[in-house]
C-alpha cells in the first residue's frame, strides 16, 4: 500500500480555515505596512512645513544666478525669500487664471531683465477679472518675494493655449517663448512679489497661499484600525474553531446511548 493511499485527506473545512488564516495574516501585514508608511510620511510632511515656514520668514537672499539654475529644485528652494533687481520688459504682461480669497481673476506676470543680463519672470500679483491693472514701474526696480518653481503645461484638466494667450498655470518656459525671450537666459523659476503696502492699485502682491495638505495621521489611524479589525477577526476565527473542537470532543466522549444519532 502506497503512502498516498494511506494519507489522511485534509477536510475541506480545514483547508478553508487555513486559506482564510493566510488571507488575514497577509491583510494584517499589509495594513501595518501602510500605517507605518503614513507615519513616515507624517514626519516628512511636518519637516517640510517647518522648512518652508523658516524660508518664508527668513531674510531675503539674492535670486539664484544662471550658474546656480541647474541646482534649483522644488525640495530645496520653493518658497525661499529672494530679491532681484532690474527693469521690467514693457508690453510683456501675461495673465494666468487664479482663484484667491478675493475671488476669481488673474495673476499678472512680467519678465524682469535683471542687472546681470538674464530674465526672471515676476508674478506682480493678483488682478480681479473686471479690474484694470497698473503698468509696471519704469526704470530700475528691486523685487522681493518668494521663489516658486515653474508650473508646466497647465492647471487641473486644462492645458495652456499660448497661441490664444490663455494660461491656466505659470509655465515659465512657455511664457518666455511667447514673448520671444532667449531660453538660455530665462530662469527656470518665477518670483511671487511681496505686496507694496503703499499701493492701492492692482495687481496686489503678497497673496501666495502656503498650505500643505496634512492628512497622514488620519490615514495612519485608518490603516492601523483595519489591522486591528483583521487581528480581531483572526482571534474570533481561532476562538470559534476551538469551541467547535471542544464541542466535538465532548460529544465524542459521551456514552453511545447518550449520543444523538441521525435516523437511518
Amino acid at each position: 500500500m502506497t503512502a498516498s493511499a494511506t494519507a489522511t485527506p485534509v477536510p475541506p473545512r480545514r483547508r478553508w480555515l487555513v486559506a482564510f488564516a493566510v488571507l488575514l495574516a497577509g491583510a494584517f501585514c499589509g495594513f501595518i505596512a501602510l500605517g507605518v508608511w503614513q507615519v513616515q510620511r507624517l514626519a516628512w510632511k511636518h519637516e517640510l512645513i517647518a522648512r518652508v515656514e523658516a524660508r518664508i520668514h527668513a531674510k531675503a537672499v539674492p535670486s539664484p544666478s544662471r550658474a546656480q539654475w541647474p541646482a534649483v529644485s522644488d525640495a530645496n528652494d520653493s518658497y525661499r525669500r529672494v530679491s532681484v533687481s532690474g527693469r521690467f520688459v514693457p508690453g510683456s504682461e501675461t495673465r494666468t487664471q487664479a482663484v484667491t480669497e478675493l475671488g476669481g481673476g488673474f495673476w499678472l506676470l512680467q519678465p524682469l531683465h535683471t542687472d546681470g543680463g538674464d530674465y526672471v519672470l515676476v508674478n506682480r500679483g493678483f488682478v480681479p477679472t473686471s479690474a484694470p491693472s497698473a503698468p509696471a514701474p519704469a526704470g530700475r526696480v528691486s523685487v522681493q518675494g518668494l521663489l516658486r518653481i515653474s508650473e508646466p503645461e497647465g492647471g487641473f484638466l486644462r492645458h495652456n493655449v499660448p497661441e490664444q494667450d490663455r494660461w491656466y498655470s505659470r509655465d515659465v518656459a512657455a511664457i518666455a517663448r511667447k514673448h520671444g525671450l532667449p531660453a538660455e537666459q530665462v530662469a527656470p523659476f518665477f518670483i511671487d512679489a511681496d505686496r507694496d503696502a503703499a499701493s492701492r492699485d492692482w495687481p496686489r502682491g503678497g497673496m501666495t497661499v502656503v498650505k500643505f495638505r496634512d492628512s497622514h495621521l488620519s490615514y495612519a489611524l485608518t490603516w492601523f484600525g483595519l489591522a486591528l479589525l483583521t487581528l480581531l477577526a483572526g482571534g474570533y476565527l481561532v476562538a470559534s474553531e476551538r469551541r467547535l473542537r471542544h464541542d466535538r470532543r465532548r460529544n465524542d466522549s459521551r456514552p453511545d446511548h447518550a449520543r444523538t444519532h441521525e435516523p437511518g
